[in-house]
This record gives structure tokens, sequence and C-alpha cells, in this order.
């Protein structure tokens, strides 16, 4: 059992919508132990999205497609499908009368075209949709079955799993494909293919490892007939990667790195500052986003300039006067500054030129210091970084929390 998902809608290919709709289909249908593979996005074109859809149901027992049932001329989903399907629509009086009264109640004006909602192809049931005019459907004709949801992600979410879902747990004949997430940093992409390649290798479960920014993670994926019977499949592998990587492997499925150092910090009972330059606060911002963060972090400073670094941190003036905001020395005293000013037990600083020029002193692009200070003294890590203004900000960040995780640790 395979299938495809295909999103309609020009803002799609314009590039004004991000297709997240397709994402959680594919991890509804992983769940359900049927394949997805191939995604299609198509714009508005009756044309074009009859195409799609005919070369879909050509390779894929399950065709999902996502968006175009408004009642708008553009909305041309229910169209296409019947066509694809060598189908007609027609209207269901009942649900017509709904949407009639739906209008009446709200003191919305009736236009003939909102009767578009209310029809299907003949081969299809219409979805109900509680949170929306434009009911979805499912059509099952030639051994194939084909569904239709909405765009607007608080129609589409709960069509997904309360209505599409269950059919799909049918359709999938007792057979689930569950993955597990490892999340690894510290490590680059090659070195951790490498030193796990044996484990790759095999086919039910499959190891895939994929890059993200300053970190790698690994995808674990089992096929088994329940979601006991993966995760039995998933447990020794997870523990053999975690044997051969260590601690590099901070988190698991959805666990961010802030998280996992925030974390850390509560289970000892320690606290954490931050002074912070080049990135403006974004350390800090990542900091408090994890729940329970005012038992760990206790603050920060943003010094974005010199003159702010020295009229809010005690003691940076004379590595300024000597070595400029952009050194090793300038980092440290920021550093050490902030933990001694909010008493915290560790305090990070970062500091560097994100670009896209080199700064007043001649410091090139994406040379960043990271000094973390604690009680037993402080560390400076000198950071070269590559990428565009945005990307070496990031970067410092994320070398921050690693930096900080592999000293708690």
């Amino acid at each position: 059992m395979n299938a495809e998902i295909v999103a309609v809608g020009t803002e799609l290919l314009l590039g004004q919508i991000t297709d997240t709709h397709s994402a959680t289909m594919a991890r509804i249908l992983a769940e359900c132990g049927i394949g997805c593979r191939h995604r299609q996005t198509v714009g508005d074109n009756l044309d074009r999205i009859v195409e799609v859809l005919r070369q879909a149901l050509s390779r894929a027992d399950v065709v999902v497609c996502i968006g175009g049932l408004g009642p708008t001329a553009d909305d041309l989903t229910r169209d296409a499908i019947a066509l694809a399907l060598d189908d007609s629509l027609e209207t269901v009086p009942e649900v017509e009368e709904r949407l009639r009264r739906w209008f009446a109640s709200r003191n919305y004006t009736w236009v003939e075209s909102n009767a578009r909602q209310a029809q299907k192809p003949t081969c299809a049931e219409l979805i109900p949709n509680p949170n929306g005019t434009a009911p979805g459907l499912v059509a099952r004709k030639n051994g194939k079955t084909l569904f239709a949801l909405p765009g607007p992600r608080g129609e589409f979410d709960p069509m997904a799993y309360d209505a599409v879902k269950p059919i799909l747990e049918t359709l999938g004949g007792g057979v689930v494909i569950h993955s597990r997430v490892l999340r690894i940093t510290g490590i680059g992409e090659s070195a951790v293919e490498e030193r796990i390649k044996h484990l790759m290798e095999s086919e039910n479960p499959t190891v895939a490892p994929y890059a993200q920014p300053s970190e790698v993670h690994l995808r674990l994926t089992a096929r088994a007939v329940d979601l006991s019977s993966a995760e039995a499949l998933l447990d020794p592998v997870e523990a053999a990667i975690r044997a051969e990587l260590g601690s590099a492997v901070y988190g698991l499925n959805k666990t961010t790195l802030e998280e996992a150092v925030i974390n850390l910090l509560i289970e000892r009972g320690e606290t954490v500052s931050t002074a912070e330059s080049m990135t403006g606060g974004g350390l800090g911002s990542r900091l408090t986003m994890v729940c329970g963060a005012s038992s760990a972090y206790l603050g920060g400073v943003v010094t974005y300039t010199a003159a702010a670094k020295a009229s809010l941190l005690e003691g940076v003036t004379g590595a300024l006067a000597e070595h400029g905001p952009v050194s090793a020395e300038t980092a440290a005293a920021m550093s050490e500054s902030v933990r001694s000013r909010l008493s915290s037990t560790y305090s990070v600083a970062i500091t560097g030129n994100a670009g896209p020029t080199s700064d007043v002193g001649g410091k090139p692009v994406g040379l960043v210091y990271i000094a973390i200070s604690s009680p037993a003294g402080t560390s400076i890590e000198e950071c070269k970084f590559r990428g565009i203004r945005e990307d070496i900000r990031a970067r410092a960040e994320q070398t921050a929390l690693r930096l900080l995780r592999e000293k708690l640790l």
C-alpha cells in the first residue's frame, strides 16, 4: 500500500505560503503503515490539477489532495477529482441547506458560488467539517482511494486526524511505520555516518542521517504490526547508537539543545546568565522558550555596541581598549562580568562579526568568540563561521549551547 500527496494552490508555488500540511499528512500515513512515495504541488489550474491527479492515481493506492475546496472560482479540486476519476459532480441538497442556514445565522450575504461547497463526485462521500464551511471528501473507485481536505490549518488538522486517519488505518492492513529521531551535536554528518554505518545496512529498522544547522539528526524507522512491536525493534538500535556516539546524542525527537541545557541545569540545581553582542539576545531568547527556564536562567544583557559593553559590564573597558570588541579578551570579560553581576553558576558571552563586511578593526566576517565562565574559571572558543549574517548568528547560538552543555557534562 502506497500513497501520494497532492497540494493545490498557486500561492504555494509562489512561495507565499509554506506547505506544512503535506508534512503532517506524510507523518499520518506513516503512522498508518502506508508509505508515501511521491509529493506534488500544483497551481490553481484545472487541466494541470487533473493531469497531476491522474498521474498520482496511476502509481498510488491512496491519493491525498490538500486545498482548493472553497467556494471561489479558483477552488477547482472537486472539479478536477471528478474529471480524473471519469466521474461527474452532484450537489448534496442537505449540505447546501446547512450552508444556507449557517450564512443566515451569521447575517452573511449568500452568493450562489457558496453552493459549490455542497458538491461532490458521485463516487465520493463528504467528510463533515465542524470548523469551516467546506466539507472534505473521500472517493473510492477502481481500487483507489482519494481524499480531499481543506487548506486552512484549523480545518485541515482536525479532519486529517479525526476523520481521515481512522480510514487510513483500515487501509494500512495492520502495519505501522514508526520513527524516532536522535539529535546529535558536536560531530559532523560524515563522521556520524562513518561511526554507525554498520547500523545503516539494516532494512528494518532503517537508520538515516540528515544534517541540520550545527547538528545532525538520525532518523530510526521501523515497520511492524503495531506500535509496541515497532518500539521493540527500535530500542536496541537506539542503544547501539548511544553507545557509539556517547554524550554527543543530546535529545530525542523534538528535544532542542536549549531544552537539554536547561534540563541539565535544573537537575544539578545550577544557573546560567548570558552577555550577548552579535546575537542580540538570541541565545537568551532560545533559553527562555523552554518551559521551566526561570529555574535555571537568571537573565542576561545585550551589549550590541562597544559603549554598551563598557557601561553595562564592569571590567570590560580595558579589554575593549586593548583588543577591540571582537576578541577573546572581551568575550572573557563580558562572561565574567555578567556572571558576577547576576551571581549565576555559569555564564555565556558571545561577541563577533556577523557581516556582511569586516568590522572597523578589520576582524573578518564570521569570526566569533564564545566565552563560558564557571566556578572553575573561564574558557574561550574562537570560531570561524561561514554563511550569511543570519546563519552566522544562528551557528554562534548553537555552538554556545553545545559548549555550555559540554561544560555541564
